[in-house]
């Protein structure tokens, strides 16, 4: 049995940049930065911040260049991935990326685009038989697989 499965919360370190394949795909990439604290042997707290490339492909990439701006707070759930070319001066180059499968958006204020289709979280989770706000529906898609930018839910991250 093996397991490949990456997990990170961070912001974003530039917007999206969303290309097509020649097939017409869409994929995405973005940076994540991923900053951690701790004691230092001298006793006294320090950062660190670990970059993330990050790589959507389809529906879950479209969504992303459109939804996500440069300091997101961002959720992405995938699998890493290693690349390796051959740089111009002949020399093998490796990246490891992290292929997202799920990027949850945790934003909490309005878009500065005015978005009238976005409306943040107020209070608790509604009620299982409640009907759905003046948005409408979730979008259809935000599963394990078809990875949206649902607006995040405290319940559903994995930790």
């Amino acid at each position: 049995m093996s397991l490949n499965k990456a997990m990170i919360i961070g912001n974003l370190g530039r917007d999206p940049e969303m290309r097509y394949t020649p097939s017409g795909q869409a994929v995405t990439q973005f940076t994540v930065a991923v900053n951690r604290n701790f004691k230092g042997q001298d006793g006294e707290w320090q950062e660190e911040t670990e970059w993330f490339r990050v790589v959507a492909w389809g529906p879950t990439g479209a969504r992303a260049a459109e939804n996500l701006r440069k300091g997101n707070k961002v959720y992405v759930e995938g699998r890493l991935q290693t690349r390796q070319w051959e740089g111009q001066d002949g020399q093998k180059r490796y990246t490891t990326e992290l292929i997202a499968d799920r990027i949850q958006n945790l934003e909490r204020r309005t878009r500065e685009d005015g978005d009238p289709g976005f409306q943040p979280r107020t209070g608790g989770r509604p009620d299982a038989g409640s009907a759905p706000g003046p948005s409408g529906p979730a979008p259809s898609g935000g599963g394990r697989s078809g990875g949206g930018l649902d607006e995040p839910d405290i319940d559903d991250l994995p930790f």
